[in-house]
Order: C-alpha cells, then sequence, then structure tokens
C-alpha cells in the first residue's frame, strides 16, 4: 500500500487518528513484505494481529494463512475494517485491547493448536504485550514478528553487558533476532522515532521453575542499574551478604558485576541457587 492509499482510506470514511492509540499506519509496501517474510507464514497457520488499523497488514496476512484474528481497540477502525473486509471469511475482527484482563486467545482458537503473532506495536504497550502473551497467556504462540520503536528491538535483542528486564523476560522465552530497521518515514503520520522489526521464535522447552519468584529476583538485580548486582539483591531479597558471597563464588561472578552483565542462564543459576538458601 502506498502513502496515497493510506490517505485514500483516511478521507473516504472520514477517519480521525488518535494520538491515545498510538495510531502510526504502514506505507511503505516493502517494509510489509519483509514482515511477511520474516513471519513464516504457512497455508495452515492462524495469525493473531494486534492492531489492525486500517487492514494493511491484515489483507496481506489473510491471502497466506488459514485465519486471521484482527484485533482492534478503536472502534472507529473496527467499523472501517468490518466494511472493508465483510466478504473475506478467514478474518475475525475483534474489538477489544489484547491487553485487557478478558482477552483470552483461547477464546478465539482450539486449545490444542499454536499461532503466530504479527503486529505493528504502539511504542507504549510494548512491554506489557510481550509479558502477557508469552508469560500469561495459556496458549503460547510459535513466534512474534513485532515492530516497535527502534531502541525497544535494540533493548528486546540485547547481549550480556547491555542487557535490561525487558531483555532476560523475552530472551528467558524466546530466541531473539533484530531483523531489520524501518525508517519513521515509512509511516503516516510521521512519528518522532524509527522502528524496528524484531522476531521472537518461542523456545519449545523452558525450564521448570517458579516463573514469578525467578522474575522477582531478577527485578531485584535490575532495581538500582548504577549499583553491584551483590547489593540490588541482598537488598530486594534480603539475603545476608556472606550468603550472596558463596553463590557469587559458586557461580564465578566477578565481584563487580552489574545486572546488564548477566544471561538468562547466568539469572537461572542465580535463582536455584537463591532458592535453596530462602528455603
Amino acid at each position: 500500500m502506498l502513502p496515497q492509499d493510506t490517505k485514500i482510506i483516511l478521507k473516504k470514511y472520514n477517519i480521525s487518528l488518535k494520538h491515545k492509540f498510538g495510531q502510526n499506519f504502514l506505507t511503505d509496501a516493502k517494509i510489509l513484505d519483509k514482515i511477511i517474510k520474516i513471519a513464516d507464514l504457512k497455508k495452515e497457520d492462524t495469525v493473531l494481529e494486534i492492531g489492525a488499523g486500517i487492514g494493511t497488514l491484515t489483507r496481506e496476512l489473510a491471502e497466506k494463512v488459514k485465519k486471521v484474528i484482527a484485533v482492534e481497540i478503536d472502534r472507529e477502525l473496527v467499523k472501517v475494517l468490518r466494511k472493508i473486509f465483510s466478504r473475506t471469511g478467514n478474518i475475525e475482527i475483534i474489538e477489544k485491547s489484547a491487553l485487557s484482563n478478558d482477552f483470552k486467545i483461547a477464546n478465539f482458537i482450539d486449545i490444542k493448536n499454536s499461532y503466530k503473532v504479527v503486529a505493528n506495536l504502539p511504542y507504549n504497550i510494548t512491554s506489557r504485550f510481550i509479558r502477557k502473551f508469552l508469560a500469561d497467556e495459556r496458549i503460547k504462540p510459535k513466534s512474534m514478528v513485532l515492530m516497535v520503536q527502534k531502541e525497544v528491538a535494540k533493548r528486546i535483542t540485547a547481549k550480556p553487558g547491555q542487557m535490561s528486564l525487558l531483555s532476560v523476560s523475552c530472551q528467558f522465552y524466546a530466541d531473539c533476532e533484530l531483523a531489520f530497521f524501518v525508517s519513521r518515514k515509512s509511516f503516516l503520520p510521521i512519528p518522532k522515532v524509527d522502528s524496528a522489526a524484531v522476531k521472537l521464535k518461542i523456545k519449545d522447552s523452558k525450564p521448570r521453575i517458579d516463573e514469578k519468584y525467578f522474575f522477582q529476583i531478577v527485578k531485584a538485580g535490575f532495581s538500582s542499574r548504577r549499583k553491584k548486582l551483590k547489593s540490588n539483591l541482598a537488598k530486594g531479597l534480603d539475603i545476608k551478604k556472606e550468603d550472596i558471597d558463596k553463590i557469587f563464588i559458586k557461580l564465578k561472578l566477578g565481584e563487580n558485576i552489574r545486572a546488564q552483565e548477566l544471561s538468562v542462564e547466568d539469572w537461572i543459576g542465580l535463582y536455584k541457587n537463591i532458592k535453596i538458601i530462602k528455603k
């Protein structure tokens, strides 16, 4: 879809853009093709699209897969989508926030099946969205292809030395790849920042651990990025300094190491050892 096509649709349906929903519509056909390519779609796939907008990506997805569940929070846009796709049988349009407590993917697909996520996410919901669909939803996706703010994409795919709570959260559940950058000029209206597409391939298996307590430990570790990891863990988890010292020696972690230097595997090692002393 070219920029003029988007403008035509917006004018035809008298659509007013709403800043609170972070509405920036993709207008670059080449970027659209790249998204479809890295999503690795199969004819039997079910795809969950978040923020369907005016259906630019929705249409392309529907041509490739068995079913598209297109979620859109803006009532005005939902009406437009239903008009545009009134004769398209494999698109189900849902008027709802994907982050709401009553939105469950299990309500729309068979519990025995899986699905893929393709979304152009508003920048202000990225972290909450990823957490919900990787940790909370009963049925996990096979993969997620997300268009996000460029800096957020870098955080998701960061390596030890630049890790963050978001990095650990994503990489605990998935293998994360920064696929390509996207200029702000590829959207209408033009946002203030550039974007990037990331692909999260969900891991087939993950450690059998208490995820709630695991992330409690991670959050404690990142509670003050300027402080040493030892200090953050001792204070945040109420652990004696001598016990922390023993764990660090056992795991061969440096005295001055900080949270951003640890890999997911390092955090899992910390979790296992902290849980032993906290019993």
